[in-house]
């Protein structure tokens, strides 16, 4: 017989505030014109976007994510020491080690909260959230703070016509906590690595260490780039469409409701198209809110989720208790579906 004593977490788990953070810069299409061959009714045609936010030095990742984190915990009702989580997904905070979100947990005033980052690209939002619940239900933590960051214009090639206009920057953030009753639904997730090729960094950082610059992308003054993110654009709204439909009909038959059930669709942020085809296979009814925070924000990858139902909450087109569907995918290529009550 284990001599273990077992866990006495909450029964369930929800997310009881969230906050966001945009960048005082606003980009409109015009500034990505002047790299690219491209129009303004291009790019709103192709994705949507009229608009992004881009960060200035004083707007780091670390301090974005203060700001959007000082707002969720204050919109939960809770202090920073209650807080016995820090979760950090980024792929734009450029120190290997230490993990920002340490930093985070500090200048918040957390009490010595466990923080950690991870990696999941645009799918990062998701997997915090899954982790969080985990946490307060395994009782690790009561109160889990889950940020989704990027400065994705440090990892944008603005001579690449293909990406130039998609990436903004940008933090969001919730408190997850204990509940009553079920508010975050069974997580349906999961990788293809067999396509991480379609999203990709141009060039990784050990050939910069090694000197070894010969074939790797040059701009019009010759220089060799910075790292950039790259796609398979074709490849990957096809991939987003198809494959994540299913997904988010996974979690939605995972959660034992139907699509007639559901008040707000907020999906990753990539582009108004995959939206829109997504909103058609799932068949959503007309009442359902559906997010399309992308049109002035971006693709912020693990932020576009958390920063777009902080906006759908703050204009009234969702209202607490929602019930929303919410999904992430990108490079990895990774992905993340559950169903949530809104805060």
């Amino acid at each position: 017989m284990s001599k273990i004593r077992p866990s006495k977490g909450a029964p369930y788990a929800r997310i009881l505030g969230v906050g966001g953070y945009r960048p005082t810069r606003v980009v409109p299409n015009e500034v990505i014109l002047e790299k690219i061959d491209s129009s303004d009714e291009w790019i709103r045609s192709r994705s949507g976007i009229e608009t992004r936010h881009w960060a200035g030095p004083e707007e780091t990742v670390a301090a974005m994510s203060i700001e959007a984190a000082g707002k969720a915990v204050a919109d939960a009702g809770i202090t920073p020491e209650q807080i016995g989580a820090v979760v950090v997904s980024t792929v734009s905070h450029f120190s290997q080690t230490p993990a920002v979100a340490t930093e985070i947990a500090d200048r918040l005033g957390t009490d010595k909260a466990a923080a950690f980052d991870i990696s999941a690209g645009c799918a990062g939002f998701g997997y915090g959230l899954t982790l969080a619940k985990g946490m307060v239900v395994e009782g690790s933590a009561e109160y889990v703070l889950v940020i989704g960051v990027e400065r994705l214009s440090d990892l944008t090639d603005l001579e690449d016509r293909a990406t130039a206009f998609l990436f903004g920057d940008g933090a969001g953030a919730v408190v997850v906590g204990p509940s009553p009753e079920p508010a975050i639904g069974p997580t349906v997730w999961g990788s293809e690595g067999d396509k991480s090729e379609t999203i990709k960094q141009t060039v990784p950082w050990d050939r910069f260490r090694s000197g070894d610059l010969d074939g790797l992308p040059r701009d019009s003054e010759g220089d060799v780039k910075f790292p950039a993110i790259t796609q398979e654009g074709q490849a990957v709204f096809r991939w987003a469409v198809f494959e994540m439909a299913k997904v988010a009909q996974q979690a939605l038959e995972a959660a034992g409701i139907t699509p007639d059930d559901l008040d707000v669709f907020i999906p990753h942020q990539a582009n108004v198209r995959i939206i829109d085809s997504m909103v058609k296979t799932l068949k959503l009814p007309e009442h359902v809110t559906v997010a399309r925070d992308i049109r002035t924000t971006g693709n912020t990858s693990a932020a576009s989720i958390p920063l777009a139902m902080e906006r759908l909450l703050a204009t009234g087109e969702a209202k607490s208790g929602d019930t929303a569907l919410v999904i992430g995918f990108g490079a990895g290529l990774v992905y993340a579906a559950t169903v949530v009550t809104l805060p």
